[in-house]
């Protein structure tokens, strides 16, 4: 029997709700892997909207060696100089050959950790991670693009554009499943088609 592939969703205070519950539910409810919740602090967490969250463990890797990937979620406190550090975390997953990605502010925890080094990414727009940062590896490959971002394993993606970043990092995870995300795929694209029809 296949092992379950597994991601970790790494959160931090002040995460964002919208960014991560089509990729968190169809890890789990369409291709039978499974979703933990990893947080550098015990929490409890609260998101943008107000809600709670209990992480599931920490970010150390000797914690986390079931995962097959790891998905940062955006939150303001990665923009923060004393921002948690999950370098380890991030380039430990990475070295085995799983799925790292990160969205909105999350991208800042993958830039941090060099992982944009030699990779095609993308962020909150031109300019956005080096306001932040000052400067980081790879930015000369930036992509000034409103949809995620895929570069082998590395996925990134603004924080309006959950959809695209789910399909991304659904492609790298499960690439057997081709023609079910495809499904998806049309399926977010018709929400906004059927839409601009109507206009």
């Amino acid at each position: 029997m296949e092992k379950k592939r597994t991601v970790g969703f790494v959160f931090v205070e002040g995460f964002a709700d919208w960014e991560f519950g089509m990729l968190s539910g169809s890890v789990n409810e369409w291709f039978g892997g499974r979703a933990v919740c990893l947080s550098p602090s015990p929490g409890p967490l609260k998101s943008i909207g107000g809600f709670r969250m209990l992480p599931d463990r920490g970010v150390d890797p000797s914690d986390n060696l079931d995962l097959d990937a790891v998905a940062v979620i955006g939150s303001d406190t990665w923009s923060d100089a004393d921002a948690p550090d999950i370098t380890p975390l991030l380039k430990d997953v990475l070295a085995r050959g799983g799925i790292v990605g990160g969205i909105c502010a999350g991208t800042l925890a993958l830039a941090r950790a060099g992982l944009f080094s030699g990779r095609k990414h993308t962020s909150n727009g031109a300019g956005w991670i080096e306001s932040r940062l000052d400067t980081y590896a790879g930015s000369e490959h930036y992509q000034d693009v409103p949809y995620a971002v895929r570069d082998g394993h590395v996925v990134s993606a603004a924080g309006t554009a959950p959809g695209t970043f789910a399909i991304a990092f659904l492609e790298a995870l499960f690439p057997e499943q081709a023609p079910q995300i495809a499904e998806m795929r049309e399926m977010i694209a018709r929400e906004f088609t059927s839409r601009s029809e109507k206009a």
